[in-house]
């Protein structure tokens, strides 16, 4: 299956510009043309379009406003899926009790949402914990043969929720707002993830300023083994986009077989110990 990942600017609290940009940079790369994707005329269309987390809104503490605008986005991941006929994912705010959520979806070609995510781990560093609410799930879809699983932006940092999943996962679809000065955790850490768990990862991330802070982007596709499948531009919008078979998971677990060798019960009664 082929992927592409949208790493785009993002206008700060203006879907309707938002959906304006995606919606044309989504026509270029299924059309192949080469001014926003690698993809050529030659090349087979991507399946799953992935976009950063809250694409629509940028990353904002205003959650009043940004999760209001979470029924219009929703229709237009589900209009975008259903005219290119092609899976989308993308992440916004939503209304939720006590506190709103930051959340993903992933659409079908039908337009019908297939599955539905929301954030384990709220960015405490900026308050994200006191606006936004905690998920407590990690769901897992089957897009054409490929098992997909989302994370969003800080639950990176966290291996555990990653770990569990991964027997029925091939790709896992990490989107952000991460900022540029940490952007060398980010790329060690989407590789990590990768190799510790033998599947893909694609990590979608903004350009452009938002909330004062500069991003690079650093968008990429990294294969089981922890190797550059393709990457984006630093700094530029673009799109990373490159092929996820699931054949090679297996193919890489049956050679390395390092997971069967893991002793959960073991881990989560480990404790700080001495000699």
């Amino acid at each position: 299956m082929i992927v592409a990942g949208i790493q785009m600017d993002i206008v700060w609290e203006g879907p309707e510009e938002n959906f304006r940009r995606v919606e044309r940079k989504v026509e270029r790369i299924m059309d192949g043309q080469p001014s926003d994707s690698s993809r050529s005329s030659t090349t087979p269309p991507p399946r799953l379009l992935v976009l950063p987390e809250m694409f629509a809104t940028g990353f904002s503490m205003n959650t009043e406003v940004v999760s209001g605008f979470a029924s219009e986005t929703r229709a237009f991941l589900s209009e975008l899926a259903s005219e290119h006929s092609v899976f989308v994912l993308g992440g916004y705010a939503e209304p939720a009790d006590p506190l709103p959520a930051n959340v993903c979806s992933i659409f079908a070609p039908s337009g019908e949402e297939v599955l539905h995510f929301q954030k384990l781990h709220p960015f405490s560093m900026a308050e994200e914990d006191r606006h936004y609410r905690a998920g407590e799930s990690v769901p897992t879809v089957e897009v054409e043969g490929v098992r997909v699983t989302p994370f969003i932006c800080y639950d990176l940092r966290f291996p555990e929720p990653f770990r569990p999943v991964a027997s029925g996962t091939d790709l896992y679809c990490v989107i952000a707002n991460w900022p540029d000065k940490r952007r060398s955790a980010w790329s060690t850490l989407l590789r990590s993830r990768a190799i510790e768990n033998q599947a893909y990862v694609i990590g979608v991330n903004r350009v452009g300023m938002g909330s004062g802070l500069p991003h690079a982007g650093d968008s990429v596709l990294v294969d089981p083994m922890g190797d550059v499948v393709a990457e984006a531009t630093e700094y530029e919008e673009g799109t990373v986009l490159g092929e996820v078979d699931p054949r090679e998971v297996t193919k890489v677990r049956r050679h390395l077989p390092f997971l069967k060798d893991r002793r959960p019960a073991l881990y989560g009664n480990l404790e700080p110990g001495s000699f």
